[in-house]
């Protein structure tokens, strides 16, 4: 099977990287360990080589008017130099990808999506596009590199002039970093520490690397596997597990990123779910018995019958605890319920609690 390399690709190798197909591409999914990683991004700092993400610009003069179509988040609300989650709602009240919309200038906007759903966000974007605007993917042409953790932002104010202590949760600057120019340095994260990606050109990407591995503070690489267990802690939605094309925005927890200020694809069907409220709720696990909730896994009510399903778990290097995220029916989404999930051929007790899990 063919797969795409990272400009980073054989140094990942190289430095013990234990390399998997993700999304197409050829990905680390982990160097020294998944515990080991994870707890030097709640504690340190790590660098994630997330250059599989997809950028995609939308210029044009009626840009704001067709990504407010699109989109389930208030546009009008960006201002240059701002960020914002949103997502693509479909027109059968599910979600066709989530992801970071930025405002570059006037006119002027870029989506960071998910790698996974390239060619299904490009096409959804290309068939609704009436309002005369220009799609760029310039998603080959981009490196992605984010760096987490307690001592992210002073490792790398030791290769920038730019104040990133002045760079707000959701707010990004353009400017030079490591002697590149013309860098996206964005405060945004996936795993609930601060944190600064970094967007640019693949041409410098190897030097950007270099540059970051030698400053007077320590960093390591981190891999997938970790990613998902630190975003799992915080109750951040994975698409493909915790959302899909058939989960609502609504059910999914999302309804602060839908708003009813404007009209959007499918607005009238999600705003009577709001009001009625949705049927099943995206809720969070702890497991009480031993045992690890995964994937699909059924969840059953106490005779038995299934009232859901299981959409991410793991056990929380953070809180040493089996975790879960789950779809369940609202009657048994209430903190405190108590429900059980059939792991093969016995039923394990978990509790609903509060997201997220990691306060």
């Amino acid at each position: 099977m063919f797969m795409k390399q990272l400009v980073l690709s054989d140094i990942h190798e190289s430095i013990g990287g234990k390399m998997v197909e993700f999304a197409g591409y050829n990905m680390p999914v982990q160097y020294e360990g998944v515990k080991a990683e994870h707890h030097t991004v709640r504690n340190e700092v790590g660098v994630f080589d997330v250059s599989h993400m997809g950028e995609v610009f939308v210029t044009g003069e009626k840009a704001l008017d067709f990504l407010q179509y699109i989109t389930s988040n208030d546009v009008s609300k960006l201002t240059p130099g701002k960020i914002q989650y949103t997502c693509l709602p479909n027109t059968d009240g599910g979600i066709v990808d989530d992801f970071l919309l930025y405002m570059i200038g006037e006119n002027n906007y870029l989506l960071v999506v998910n790698a996974s759903n390239m060619d299904k966000d490009l096409a959804w974007i290309n068939k609704h596009n009436t309002f005369g605007c220009t799609i760029n993917n310039q998603s080959d042409s981009y490196s992605l590199l984010a760096v987490q953790g307690p001592k992210s932002i002073e490792l790398l104010q030791e290769l920038t002039k730019i104040n990133l202590s002045e760079i707000k949760y959701y707010n990004f600057k353009i400017g030079a970093i490591a002697g590149i120019e013309d860098v996206i340095l964005s405060r945004t994260g996936y795993t609930g520490e601060i944190a600064v990606s970094y967007t640019h050109l693949t041409l410098p990407t190897i030097q950007l690397w270099d540059a970051i591995f030698r400053t007077s503070i320590k960093l390591k690489p981190i891999g997938l596997a970790a990613r998902d267990t630190l975003r799992l802690e915080k109750g951040f939605c994975l698409y493909g597990n915790d959302i899909n094309d058939t989960t609502s925005p609504i059910e999914a927890g999302l309804g602060w990123i839908t708003k009813f200020t404007k009209e959007f694809i499918n607005h009238e069907e999600l705003k009577v779910q709001k009001e009625e409220g949705a049927t099943r709720k995206l809720i969070g696990l702890e497991i009480i018995d031993k045992g690890i909730a995964r994937k699909d896994y059924p969840i059953v009510d106490a005779d038995g019958y299934e009232i859901g399903i299981v959409t991410s778990g793991t056990m929380s290097p953070s809180l040493n605890k089996a975790i879960a995220m789950a779809y369940v029916t609202k009657e048994l989404s209430e903190v405190g319920s108590e429900v059980y999930i059939q792991v093969r051929k016995k039923q394990i007790r978990a509790v609903v609690v509060a997201l997220p899990f990691l306060k």
